[in-house]
């Protein structure tokens, strides 16, 4: 069955707009990681769970965010299609090379957790909003809220929220926690945002 993502209305972006869209949304990312990395904090989605999953159990961090990944990609070409994935898999690579090269001209010093904390939100609610919108994700629980919106008509920001809790939950065992409080204000204030900004009934640009 046709979804909003694999069926697109008149209203597309070009190419030239979606290359514009991941660069402009993972360079967002990468310095809404930044912000998060000087404030101390910790995060949800399947980063945090592969980071808590770290501490718990000493394998490596990149091994246990690979192999949770996996099967939301299975997902995503099953479900969303091949341009979803490529799409996603681009906008992960390009996180991946702005958070390694952006600190080296630009640098943060230590952020308070109380300001870290939104800034963080407001500036990776905004990055996610856009590769949402041109039909990309970070990978993990961004595919399944993408696809539980357009099927189910969940919106994005409430299945992200529920797995944040989750996530949080468990970071408690591992952290002081008013820091995974303030942290979580962050998650929510995100995914608020995705709420409000992004509903599949209010937006209809997709891909040519």
């Amino acid at each position: 069955m046709p979804t909003l993502l694999t069926l697109p209305p008149a209203d597309r972006h070009t190419l030239l707009e979606d290359v514009v869209g991941l660069l402009v949304g993972t360079l967002i990312m990468a310095l809404a990681v930044m912000v998060l990395k000087a404030g101390g904090l910790v995060t949800g989605q399947i980063a945090g769970l592969s980071l808590l999953t770290s501490y718990a159990s000493g394998w490596s961090f990149g091994a246990v965010f690979f192999v949770l990944n996996l099967p939301f990609y299975v997902l995503a070409l099953k479900r969303m299609g091949v341009k979803f994935t490529v799409k996603t898999f681009a906008a992960v690579a390009l996180l991946s090379g702005f958070t390694e090269v952006l600190p080296m001209g630009l640098s943060l010093q230590v952020i308070h957790p109380a300001v870290a904390a939104p800034v963080f939100g407001v500036l990776a609610g905004i990055a996610l909003i856009i590769l949402f919108r041109h039909g990309a994700t970070l990978g993990g629980v961004g595919i399944v809220a993408l696809w539980l919106q357009d099927t189910r008509k969940i919106p994005a920001g409430n299945t992200q929220l529920a797995f944040d809790a989750l996530v949080f939950a468990l970071a408690f065992a591992l952290f002081d926690w008013p820091l995974v409080l303030i942290s979580l204000g962050g998650s929510v204030l995100l995914n608020l945002m995705i709420t409000v900004n992004h509903r599949g009934d209010r937006y209809i640009g997709r891909s040519a």
